[in-house]
């Protein structure tokens, strides 16, 4: 854990809130998950990989699961464990600028076709068997198959979450361009065995839906490693608490900073809620296009500070995982 943080925990502060959730900095490190495979870091960075419903029955099990009744009842992720910590979205006496708050993406453009909710199941802690949902954006890759996310949106409390699939320009219900299941999730080593929020990054390779591959059907945004940190930044998600009810695409925009306060993230002012989580940050962003390259997505916020928002540094390990899922075969 990172000094700050371990004396902002020993102080009983309001830690962390997962894109509105309360985390601690790190947890012990999990028992291993049937399914996943944790390579050895001796040669770099080795991502964790789990199968997911990688046969074409387990695909359309999956897909048929999510029905529009159960998309509109599926919330935010709650953390386990953690008292009276809340999402952010449940605080609802914090004050959020208006300025800062996310405002409704209407201007279309890769972006309304990229980004896209994601659906799942809960697997361990005391919401095992709860539908939730986060956010998350499809991206280019070898395999035209690859969805970058937040590593929560894929794995907590020391297990992988169940009937997980990427809904691309979700608005209102409607599934513009399908549903997509996923074959294999992915997370950093560091999240994967500690839930460690520097390292909250994941990716999911999808199916192929009605013989096109995901980038095929709806494009795919770029995304950067390593880039200089203090960039002008755009944030979409699709939050669903508080004034939101995860319906639409939502944005905010400004210039990142360093946290100063317990983590080596960036922080964005943006008053987006539960539900944004795994929504991408864009740099060198075009609003008249809707393009722009990924480099950090939607992770968490401190519980006293609602009107930011942190992302994880893309460094080594977020491109381990970017490259281990462009590199997954399908068939």
């Amino acid at each position: 854990m990172h000094p700050t943080a371990r004396r902002l925990a020993l102080l009983s502060v309001p830690v962390l809130t997962v894109a509105g959730a309360m985390l601690p900095a790190a947890r012990g490190a999990a028992a291993p998950v049937p399914g996943t495979i944790t390579r050895s870091a001796a040669a770099g960075p080795r991502p964790a990989v789990h199968e997911a419903a990688d046969t074409t029955t387990e695909q359309r099990t999956v897909g048929k699961f999510w029905t529009v009744a159960r998309m509109e009842a599926a919330e935010p992720l709650d953390v386990p464990g953690t008292g009276d910590r809340h999402f952010a979205a449940a605080i609802t006496g914090a004050r959020v600028s208006s300025r800062t708050s996310g405002s409704s993406w209407t201007a279309g453009g890769t972006v309304a076709k990229t980004t896209g909710r994601v659906f799942f199941t809960v697997t361990a802690g005391p919401d095992a068997g709860r539908n939730a949902s986060c956010s998350g954006t499809a991206v280019t890759s070898a395999n035209k198959s690859v969805v970058i996310t937040a590593g929560h949106c894929v794995k907590l409390n020391g297990a992988f979450h169940a009937n997980w699939v990427f809904v691309p320009g979700y608005d209102r219900g409607d599934r513009p361009d399908g549903t997509w299941p996923a074959a294999t999730l992915l997370t950093t080593s560091q999240w994967n065995s500690g839930e460690n929020m520097d390292y909250d990054v994941a990716a999911a390779v999808v199916a192929p839906q009605g013989g096109r591959s995901l980038t095929d059907a709806v494009g795919g945004q770029g995304v950067a490693f390593n880039r200089p940190r203090g960039r002008q930044t755009y944030a979409f998600g699709y939050p669903a608490g508080g004034q939101y009810d995860g319906s639409r695409l939502v944005y905010c925009g400004g210039r990142t900073f360093d946290d100063f306060l317990g983590s080596q993230d960036q922080g964005l002012s943006c008053g987006m809620t539960g539900g944004a989580s795994g929504g991408p940050w864009f740099a060198d962003f075009d609003p008249s296009t809707g393009t722009g390259v990924l480099t950090s997505v939607n992770s968490f916020k401190y519980g006293f500070a609602p009107s930011w928002m942190f992302g994880p540094y893309f460094g080594a390990e977020a491109e381990a995982v970017y490259n281990a899922a462009q590199k997954t075969s399908l068939t």
